[in-house]
């Protein structure tokens, strides 16, 4: 509006040198004939609701303007002249006034209305494509939450099978150990199953879930396997993918310690340095070995891509051989505080 107005009385200024009435009387009636151009232009954009099909919006207002600004030239005209002697047209100054703001209304209004409606346009394609790239932004996280889910789920579920595969032997065979080992599940999946359908957990929730699986496993082979958690307690607040400790863990586990006669040890370090958390899964089993499809390979790629869809790809994942036997796994993460 003050744009447009500005225009009108600058057009005003520059014919005022015709006239022989006062410039800022010029300047003034110009912004009147602007202003009721512009009410018009605005009018037409919401009225009417709908449009023959051969009519465009766009063509309705510059043409509506374009009529409007004579008409409201003659109105004023009309104003201004009552009580005068002589109709303002049979004046030959008042009628090449009439004729010079009409016509200088015209142009002006038209070029006014042509660069509003491209601005319009220009804004319209801004907000279709700004609307475009919260839509794809949507859609991709979407994506990336389905991702996250499926590769959750498919965190190494034959564990939950053995194990109770393992407590019906017990039951079988009329061990007393085979309530022990089922209220030691029971402890597991207390700690597991409320996370199931989460995207994020803790280090401490993924504490209090490897120190279950542990001890779980530990009653099922008690000579061979010992184990350890250390865990800062800065650590414990960090945001983290479901199971990552697990997957490790139990990477050691199932590779390492599960294959030798004489088991082994699984330590597990958790230490926060420099905004980054740092996991370290150590264990004196047999080593890293070619373990074929399914292996600890599989869960460690698994691993890397949840880390990465989750921290954008600043982490990493890597295992290494110890001397004389076992290995060790590191993750290296930006330390970000878990939800409250």
């Amino acid at each position: 509006m003050l744009s447009t107005l500005a225009a009108c009385a600058l057009g005003g200024l520059l014919v005022s040198p015709i006239w022989v009435i006062p410039a800022v009387e010029v300047m003034a009636r110009a912004m009147l004939v602007g202003l009721v151009a512009l009410v018009v232009f605005g009018v037409l954009e919401q009225w009417p609701a709908v449009l023959p099909g051969w009519l465009a919006r766009w063509v309705l207002q510059v043409v509506a303007v374009v009529v409007a600004i004579p008409a409201a030239v003659l109105l004023l005209y009309l104003t201004i002249t009552i009580g005068d002697e002589l109709p303002f047209w049979r004046s030959e100054a008042r009628l090449s006034g009439f004729f010079v703001l009409s016509i200088t209304g015209v142009l002006v209004a038209s070029w006014m209305a042509m660069s509003a409606l491209l601005r319009q346009r220009d804004e319209a394609a801004r907000n279709q494509a700004l609307a475009f790239r919260l839509e794809r932004s949507e859609l991709e996280r979407k994506a990336i939450d389905a991702r996250l889910r499926l590769l959750q789920a498919q965190v190494e579920p034959h564990f939950l099978f053995n194990t109770l595969a393992n407590v019906r032997e017990l039951v079988d065979s009329g061990s007393p150990q085979a309530s022990r080992v089922l209220d030691t599940l029971i402890t597991y999946l207390r700690a597991a199953v409320p996370r199931l359908h989460d995207t994020t957990t803790t280090i401490g929730q993924e504490v209090q879930l490897v120190r279950a699986y542990l001890e779980l496993m530990q009653l099922r082979m008690p000579d061979r396997l010992q184990f350890s958690l250390d865990a800062e307690e800065a650590a414990l607040g960090l945001r983290c993918p479901p199971t990552t400790l697990l997957t490790l863990v139990e990477n050691a586990v199932r590779h390492g310690i599960d294959p030798s006669e004489q088991g082994g040890r699984v330590e597990v370090r958790v230490r926060l340095h420099d905004a980054r958390c740092q996991v370290e899964v150590r264990d004196t089993g047999v080593g890293i070995r070619d373990t074929g499809p399914g292996g600890s390979g599989t869960g460690l790629s698994t691993l890397r891509e949840r880390l990465q869809l989750e921290f954008g790809g600043d982490a990493d994942v890597r295992l290494a051989a110890l001397q004389p036997h076992g290995a060790v796994a590191t993750i290296d993460f930006p330390a970000r505080a878990g939800a409250p």
